[in-house]
């Protein structure tokens, strides 16, 4: 393999926007970044290359079949369903993802819409600002309820590196842990009572996802499980659009068949303005930013480069396919 390769980066401006260090990238070989490749522009700017690395560009059976040198692909995230693997192995073309990077972020992210949900930290601020706080007699002013973590039971669906790092942070508030997982018996985690789905729904105060997207968990959050939730029940998603029946939460939140749900990921990204989720006074969105801290996307220009360090040097690790 060359020591040099051709690399190309479709979708650069996913992950950076200048704010991050690059140098060791760049030395590894003939670096080319877009902001962003769509259509036609992926067979056009891949040709030639031997190492493409995408964030959420698809590379699809068309995509591969037109691209004869390109032999590895280094997923610019930990999901890598953008990539077509079937028609990856069938071509000897290796895809590794990047692990762990996003992990403190997330988390952060996942405290901090739960703290401003629960604090009505957006309500306060704008009541300050419009002198309601100025114009009160008293000393403190609050006229919407405040409610604390400590003694809520948090539900974890999926319980890997996230989740695991969502339930530490959760005992030190003096919440009550649940979570489901496919192996408890590998990872017993002290304080953490491993439930199945159903009763995870029943019984979280607050239910959080972080599972793999897949056949087994497409809209594992629909009517049903909504319908096991209690009405004072907390939804939070920062893990992938796809695990929610979007309409469903939709009609619930209208109803108040829960009390909210604070989600960073739609199904369909960027959603439409019409989405029926946007614009719910019980549900607060933010733009898929829970992973994008400047630490965390730095780590993940890091893995990548141990990737292809890795690679260069006749190894492979962090293999998906």
């Amino acid at each position: 393999m060359p020591v040099h390769p051709n690399i190309v980066f479709l979708d650069f401006e996913t992950t950076s926007k200048g704010d991050l260090d690059i140098s060791a990238l760049q030395a590894l070989g003939a670096l080319k970044t877009y902001p962003v490749s769509e259509g036609d522009e992926i067979i056009e700017r891949s040709e030639g290359v031997e190492i493409i690395i995408c964030n959420k560009t698809r590379i699809t059976k068309e995509v591969l079949s037109a691209l004869p040198r390109l032999k590895y692909i280094v997923v610019a995230a930990t999901g890598y369903n953008n990539i077509d693997l079937d028609a990856a192995k069938a071509r000897g073309v290796k895809v590794s993802n990047v692990r762990g990077y996003s992990t403190t972020s997330v988390v952060q992210h996942v405290y901090a819409m739960l703290l401003a949900y629960l604090n009505q930290s957006q309500t306060y601020f704008n009541e300050t600002n419009k002198g309601k706080w100025s114009n009160n007699p008293y000393f403190a002013y609050w006229n919407s309820p405040i409610e604390e973590l400590a003694g809520k039971a948090i539900g974890i669906l999926g319980f890997g590196t996230i989740g695991q790092a969502v339930a530490r942070v959760a005992l030190t508030f003096g919440m009550k842990v649940i979570a489901t997982h496919r192996h408890p018996e590998r990872d017993q985690a002290q304080d953490v009572r491993f439930v199945e789905w159903e009763t995870l729904c029943r019984e979280s105060d607050v239910l959080t996802l972080h599972a793999p997207l897949n056949s087994s968990t497409m809209h594992i959050i629909n009517s049903q499980s909504l319908s096991m939730m209690n009405s004072s029940a907390i939804l939070i998603n920062t893990a992938r659009g796809g695990l929610i029946d979007e309409q469903a939460l939709a009609d619930a939140l209208e109803r108040n068949q829960i009390q909210a749900a604070l989600l960073d990921v739609l199904s369909e990204e960027p959603p439409h303005i019409d989405h029926p989720l946007i614009g719910l006074p019980n549900c607060m969105i933010t733009p898929h930013q829970a992973w994008a801290s400047r630490q965390a996307r730095q780590r993940l220009v890091d893995g990548i480069v141990v990737n292809i360090k890795k690679y260069l040097g006749g190894r492979h690790v962090n293999v998906v396919c």
